[in-house]
Formats: structure tokens, C-alpha cells, sequence
């Protein structure tokens, strides 16, 4: 009787297990499907991203074409040449002062950033941290002067240069660019010192820490993604600028890269393959930047999260 009962119990005993391994199949079949609708419109938002980037970066992908092409193809109708003339970024070299006119434009925009830093910091950290008088008055006029544009200044600011006996100079583009850019910096920076507790710092001097080293140790690690920000702004502002460098800026070799490309514009010819050649020149240094310095946004952000 034992055995017959041990008998019937081993197909009941199994069946729980049966009936288990069918839910659990159901289930993954069940999930399978819903993983595969999820997917379907994942691959649709996919679809529709890779065509937004690609209206984007078409300009820049016909640039590089148009730089590549022989010059008897510039006016011809197919969008993809014969042949690509590699010789046209080495001849952009010699036929101008391109090289001279990276520097320049690497030590302005360098130069202003540091200026703009130097100031924007100690500015924003007293606005942020004192509720001093006419605090408000003083945001909003940083604010307003953004509405000012350097073409509308151009007069004064040639007029001030030339006293100065800073015309056709390095210093006053510098100068120039790092001005224009301070009152964003100094916004930008000011809300990101004011989200930042400032019972941080009272902890850090507690442990003995002086208010500089609060600062160096604690705000300032927790305001990277606002430095950084500020950093890429004013680089990209300095680096763009044309109109002011071309009027106070007359020498060829001290020009910065916007106006050195601009003498391939001829008043009877354009020479379109050294045009885009230096243009493409022109985008490499800022895609390096932003590409090195986006991981610092990222690890700033994280390191303001932890602390």
C-alpha cells in the first residue's frame, strides 16, 4: 500500500512543479511580447532621433564634402565628387595665413576665458553668499547688459582702443571678449553658489577648514557643472567672434580664425574648397574641447549628488 501511495504521490508531487515551469513559461512569453511592443517604440523614438542628428550634422557633413573637392567639380551637380583632393587641406596652409590665425584665435579664446573665470568667480560667490544692498539692482543690470551687442558698440570701442594704443592687438580682443562674456558667467555662477548649502562651508570651518579652503575644497568641487558651463560659453563666444576682430584687427597674421577665413571671399572669386577647408579647420579645436570637458559636467554632477 506504501508503494502504491508513494506511487500515486510522485505524478501529484510533479505536477506543481509542471504546472510552475507553465507559468514561468507563460510568463517569459508574456514578458517577451511586452519587451517586444517596448522595443517597437524605443526603435521608433530611435528612428525619429537619428533623423533630427542627421538635419543637424548635414551642414557639416556637406562642408567636408565641399572641402574635399577637386576645383573643377565645385559648380557641378553630383553631391559626391570623382575624387577626394586630400591636397586641399595641405595647400590651405600655405596659401594663407591660416596657422597664425588658429593661434591667435586659441590664445584669445583661452586668454578671455581665464579673464572671465578670474573674475566671474570671486564676483559670484560674494553675490551668492552676501545679501548685500541693491543686490537685486546689481543681477538685473548684469543681466541687462546682455542685451548689448558688440556691432552696436563698435564706435566707442574703436574709439577707446585707439586712446588706449591697444588697436590691432591681441589685448584688445581679450579684452573685448572677456567683457561681454563676464555677465553670464557671473549669472550662471551666482545660482549655482546660491543652490549650494552654505551650511557646507560652516561644517568644513568647524573641522577647521578657513573659508578659502571651504571654498577650494567644498563649493567648488559641488559647482563644477556651473564652471564648466561658463568655461564652454565663453570659449565658444571668444572663439565665434568676427565683427569686433574684424574692425580692431587689421594685420593678416593677427586676425583670428573667423576673419583669416574670410579673406578666401575674393570680390571676383570665392575659392570654396579652401573656404570650407578652413571652416572645418575652424570647428575641430571646439569639438575637441566639448568633447573633452563633457565628462566633467557629468562627473561634477555626480560628485554634487554624493556630497
Amino acid at each position: 500500500m506504501s508503494t502504491s501511495t508513494a506511487a500515486g504521490r510522485k505524478p501529484g508531487a510533479g505536477a506543481p512543479k509542471a504546472a510552475t515551469a507553465g507559468g514561468n513559461e507563460a510568463k517569459r512569453a508574456k514578458s517577451v511580447l511586452g519587451g517586444s511592443k517596448y522595443s517597437q517604440k524605443q526603435l521608433w523614438f530611435g528612428a525619429l532621433a537619428w533623423v533630427i542628428a542627421i538635419v543637424f550634422v548635414a551642414p557639416y557633413i556637406e562642408m567636408a564634402i565641399t572641402a574635399l573637392r577637386p576645383k573643377d567639380e565645385l559648380t557641378g551637380d553630383g553631391y559626391v565628387p570623382s575624387k577626394f583632393e586630400w591636397a586641399n587641406f595641405v595647400d590651405v596652409w600655405d596659401k594663407s595665413t591660416l596657422g597664425d590665425n588658429l593661434k591667435v584665435s586659441l590664445l584669445v579664446a583661452g586668454m578671455s576665458t581665464l579673464l572671465v573665470l578670474v573674475v566671474s568667480l570671486p564676483a559670484a560667490y560674494y553675490t551668492a553668499r552676501k545679501r548685500f544692498r541693491g543686490r537685486g539692482v546689481f543681477l538685473m543690470l548684469v543681466l541687462v547688459t546682455q542685451m548689448f551687442q558688440p556691432t552696436s558698440l563698435l564706435v566707442g570701442l574703436y574709439r577707446e582702443f585707439y586712446i588706449l594704443d591697444l588697436l590691432d592687438s591681441y589685448w584688445a580682443l581679450v579684452l573685448v571678449n572677456g567683457a561681454f562674456n563676464l555677465a553670464f558667467s557671473v549669472w550662471i555662477l551666482t545660482a549655482y553658489f546660491s543652490a549650494i548649502p552654505v551650511e557646507l562651508e560652516e561644517a568644513a570651518m568647524i573641522d577647521g577648514a578657513s573659508r578659502l579652503g571651504a571654498l577650494r575644497r567644498v563649493t567648488l568641487p559641488l559647482a563644477m557643472p556651473g564652471i564648466v558651463t561658463a568655461v564652454i560659453f565663453t570659449f565658444i563666444a571668444a572663439w565665434n567672434e568676427f565683427t569686433v576682430a574684424l574692425v580692431l584687427v587689421t594685420t593678416p597674421d593677427k586676425q583670428p580664425l573667423t576673419v583669416g577665413i574670410n579673406s578666401f571671399l575674393g570680390a571676383y572669386r570665392v575659392e570654396w574648397q579652401y573656404l570650407f577647408a578652413g571652416s572645418v579647420v575652424a570647428i575641430v579645436p571646439v569639438v575637441i574641447l566639448f568633447a573633452y570637458i563633457e565628462k566633467h559636467v557629468v562627473s561634477g554632477l555626480t560628485a554634487g549628488s554624493v556630497k
